[in-house]
């Protein structure tokens, strides 16, 4: 089956359950300029919303990530409050090794008792050393520990060039991780937990009396930039992850190993810029709602309506996305019995004939086994299909 459509003017793309409708006008030729030139040892620039690559170069290799490690730290004590293993409130002790960590600092004091959230915000805004290893001693005992959680983390997200050591970032030899495991990071990070990404956007935090500014230079230059990491080590260069959503679009940036705080901030611009100038990214259908109805073999019912399990989004070149076609395709025999969510196809949207996006379909209810008359009859028919 063969699903048409056309662009709105807002983000949501009505469901058409029909046969393919010929667009009324002819198509432009596509045209989409290579991505600006980098200066970065690694980098890829990612829509948030459909997981597509608009750019990269070298986004597997493995890098240092300096502070870009606490977007991990901060993600994992997120968890544990969601967890409600934590409290914002809850105060941490802070020990002689916390206070004693090198780099940049929070400037918490031994043997006093800091709340998480203030620890937070150290991290995120201040990039404090000191306060990721607070935390990580708080949540997990010991920070070796902490990073057993940060790279179990890493494991349930896909990150597979990632590998932690600590809860800050300073070099070791078997620390380290790319832009695209970054990028899949800061998209888990905004997406689960949007009540705690609005520190990342708070340019300044003011702890013991000693205010710090964020680092993130694109936090003053663009309004559309509401976050991510900024890091440093000699080993890694001059790194950022950023994000920036203009309309209903979020972009997400890496670039990793640029020769100054200056280049990496420009350098991030750039890809924003690109990505925003020369791509969309629209909902097509909302997940949770039938799409299609297929036929059922062997169930105490005969048809399942088949839908997908969220909503998916796809990104296309701009002033193109009226061209996309979606097509349904079910599995041959679809046999009962079958759970709600159990995939059953695919959904494949195509611009010009070239595959640009696709996702599972699902069964949108349970259907269970049918009685051994059903069974034997449906046995019988598919024999007779064949």
């Amino acid at each position: 089956m063969m699903l048409s459509f056309r662009s709105p003017v807002s983000f949501f793309i009505g469901l058409l359950l029909a046969l393919t409708v010929q667009s009324s006008f002819a198509a432009s030729p596509i045209f989409t300029p290579a991505a600006p030139s980098v200066a970065a040892s690694s980098y890829l620039l990612m829509d948030f919303n459909s997981g597509r690559v608009l750019a990269e170069k070298d986004s597997d290799k493995r890098v240092a990530p300096a502070s870009l490690t606490k977007i991990m730290t901060v993600y994992v004590v997120f968890r544990e409050l969601k967890a409600g293993h934590l409290t914002l409130d809850e105060k941490v002790t802070i020990s002689q090794n916390a206070w004693e960590t090198g780099g940049s600092k929070m400037f918490v004091e031994v043997n006093k008792q800091v709340p998480i959230e203030d620890l937070l915000q150290g991290v995120v805004i201040q990039s404090g050393n000191d306060a990721s290893v607070a935390l990580a001693e708080h949540v997990a005992g010991s920070e070796q520990t902490f990073a057993t959680m940060m790279n179990e983390q890493a494991a349930r997200l896909g990150m597979t060039n990632t590998h932690f050591e600590n809860s800050m970032g300073l070099p070791t030899e078997n620390h380290y991780s790319s832009a695209r495991d970054l990028a899949t990071l800061a998209q888990a990070l905004i997406k689960e937990f949007p009540e705690y990404y609005r520190w990342d956007s708070q340019k300044e935090f003011t702890y013991n009396g000693i205010t710090q500014q964020n680092r993130n230079q694109l936090l003053w230059r663009d309004p559309s930039v509401d976050g991510i990491k900024t890091g440093f080590t000699d080993d890694a260069g001059y790194c950022m992850v950023a994000s920036a959503k203009r309309e209903d679009m979020r972009l997400i940036s890496v670039v990793m190993g640029t020769a100054s705080a200056n280049a990496r901030a420009n350098e991030s611009q750039s890809l924003i810029n690109y990505g925003f100038r020369f791509f969309e990214t629209h909902r097509l259908y909302e997940g949770g709602k039938a799409l299609t109805e297929a036929k059922v073999r062997k169930g105490e019912t005969s048809k399942l309506q088949v839908g997908l399990a969220e909503d998916f989004y796809v990104t296309a070149p701009r002033k193109h996305f009226s061209e996309l076609k979606a097509e349904t395709q079910l599995d041959k025999a679809i046999v009962a019995p079958l759970n709600k969510g159990d995939a059953v196809g695919n959904l494949v949207v195509t611009l010009e004939g070239e595959t640009v996006a696709n996702k599972p379909l699902v069964a949108m209810d349970t259907i269970a086994q049918g009685g051994l008359f059903r069974r034997l009859y449906d046995a019988a028919m598919g024999l007779l299909e064949k």
